[in-house]
């Protein structure tokens, strides 16, 4: 099994109280696509930060192998989700993939 695991900063300029729903718009959108995608486990959305963290956002998500990590990426449902709800409001991404 693959983790793909991934930390997002938001954009400074999100106003507070659109924040909320932004943060909800991407968890929706990537935990939709459970059952989806081949080979996609398992796939969560946090963002409920405490005020200690240096992210805004994190994805942890599980794959069946390398391959379907792969595969996830350049699924239309994933790109869909990545380009309307997630791309438009982060600043920068940190990503972390690794065998279990």
């Amino acid at each position: 099994m693959v983790k793909h695991v991934i930390l997002w900063c938001l954009k400074d300029e999100i106003p507070a109280e659109e924040l909320e729903g932004v943060k909800n718009g991407i968890k929706e959108g990537l935990e939709g696509l459970k059952g989806q995608i081949p080979g996609l486990i398992d796939i969560k959305v946090n963002t409920n930060g405490l005020p200690t963290s240096t992210a805004d956002v994190m994805l942890d998500s599980t794959f069946e192998s390398a391959e379907a990590l792969k595969g996830y990426s350049v699924h239309p449902s994933q790109v869909a989700v990545a380009d309307s709800k997630v791309r438009p409001y982060t600043k920068s991404r940190a990503c972390l993939d690794y065998e279990v």
